[in-house]
């Protein structure tokens, strides 16, 4: 039986709508039609107004939920209609066949999500001393992640889908731990994941790295200053999810990640520096070892913020199970092209 899929994008600043129209055009362009498509637009109201206007062929939902990614993402769910349900980003760009190659994997019932790959697409040329090991820094797919059709611990939340019953198992997306605006944080579907993997025993995630998007990347993102904040931020956020779901779930994939990517990754900058003659390709090692470190200062702090939270606080009062038949969002349907 077919299956119907929705796609739930978010948008908070109508500095972005530009870019917001081109990725909803790309939705609208896809090999296998979209069922549904769902702009949430995230305590913003003159966004809002403009997307109801403009936008044709999508349900336009005001985020209902806290504000930030996480509480966008559960109003866009909860005003979906799939059985499938996939994320991409307002500052992306679907290639054509994405839906259809995400839904091909769905042919296996243990699947509970998939996502694809998220290639960078940079405003000025990419800076010489950023390592591909760390395009995960601009939301993207990075050096180290399956090269085929793999089993992953997670999915990334500019190129993922979900069944409604992982979601529903799962629970909402957590709120105070992905982004806010334009704070650079995020792990929100990381630690989502490796709940639907404990709710649903023997499910799995794929990632599928022909469903392919790309992913703007400004120029405020390519410089040192937002490299490191990321990464402490980054480092942060693994400290939430290593506080809800554990350490040996919430840090799997990051042990290997830190103790094989990321050596590999200096020794090939060291290996390309000899080879070449020039001090450049340095540069990229120095950075991997830099932003290990620092997300490593980050994770050490933020288990410590958190330690002194669960003092003042007793218990989690975020339910798990009744958001997803919560319909109190406000939704607007945009006239059909």
């Amino acid at each position: 039986m077919a299956q119907r899929i929705s796609v739930v994008v978010c948008a908070y600043d109508e500095r972005r709508w530009e870019q917001l129209a081109r990725a909803v055009g790309s939705l609208h362009a896809q090999t296998r039609p979209v069922d549904e498509v769902i702009v949430v637009v995230d305590h913003n109201q003159r966004l809002l107004a403009q997307a109801a206007r403009e936008l044709h062929g999508v349900a336009v939902v005001d985020n209902d939920d806290r504000q930030g990614l996480s509480g966008a993402r559960n109003s866009g769910v909860r005003a979906a209609t799939g059985d499938i349900i996939a994320f991409m980003d307002d500052d992306a760009l679907a290639e054509c066949d994405w839906l259809a190659r995400l839904e091909q994997a769905y042919v296996d019932d243990a699947v509970a999500g998939v996502g694809g790959s998220i290639e960078p697409a940079w405003e000025k040329s990419r800076p010489g001393w950023f390592p591909e090991e760390f395009d995960w820094v601009v939301g993207c797919t990075y050096r180290g992640m399956p090269e085929t059709t793999s089993p992953v611990r997670n999915l990334i939340g500019a190129n993922m889908s979900f069944t409604r019953r992982a979601l529903v198992a799962g629970g909402a997306f957590r709120s105070g731990i992905g982004r806010v605006g334009a704070l650079p944080v995020g792990c929100e579907e990381t630690e989502l994941c490796i709940r639907v993997g404990q709710a649903l025993a023997g499910t799995r995630f794929i990632f599928e790295p022909g469903a392919r998007v790309l992913h703007d990347v400004p120029a405020t993102r390519s410089n040192l200053s937002y490299f490191l904040r990321r990464c402490f931020n980054e480092g942060r956020s693994k400290a939430l999810v290593t506080a809800y779901v554990g350490a040996r779930g919430g840090l799997s994939t990051e042990g290997r990640y830190a103790t094989r990517t990321l050596p590999r990754g200096v020794v090939r900058s060291l290996a390309e520096a000899a080879r070449q003659l020039r001090p450049g390709p340095l540069a990229k090692g120095l950075a991997i070892a830099t932003g290990l470190a620092v997300t490593t200062a980050g994770y050490g702090i933020g288990k410590l913020q958190h330690l002194r939270r669960r003092t003042a606080q007793s218990g989690n009062a975020e339910a798990s199970l009744p958001w997803i038949t919560n319909t109190s969002a406000t939704t607007t349907r945009s006239p059909q092209r």
